[in-house]
């Protein structure tokens, strides 16, 4: 699991077949610290996150068994959570 910030919506003209009603988000990948890492992507939305909302990613296998029916099309990167609070300990070293 990892966490990004929601940017925006990916609307999308034709999907491919299974993914119709899937809401399709633009995220930022980000660390602990909330800095980005790496580029925008596009996560299939299964917790109705909004704009700017922090929220948890899974990727691969786990991304397609979060979605609300059981679904035989494959997602890379889903919203499973939605941050209400973080609080990151101090690195020891």
């Amino acid at each position: 699991m990892n966490l990004a910030i929601v940017k925006g919506t990916a609307i999308c003209t034709i999907k491919y077949p299974g993914t119709e009603g899937i809401k399709l988000l633009v995220v930022q990948p980000v660390n602990k610290h909330l800095k980005p890492i790496g580029g925008l992507v596009v996560a299939a939305d299964s917790v109705r996150a909004g704009i700017d909302d922090l929220c948890i990613t899974v990727r691969q296998r786990e991304a397609t068994f979060s979605l609300p029916e059981k679904n035989s099309v494959q997602i890379d990167l889903a919203l499973v959570g939605i941050v209400d609070q973080l609080y990151v300990h101090p690195d020891e070293s």
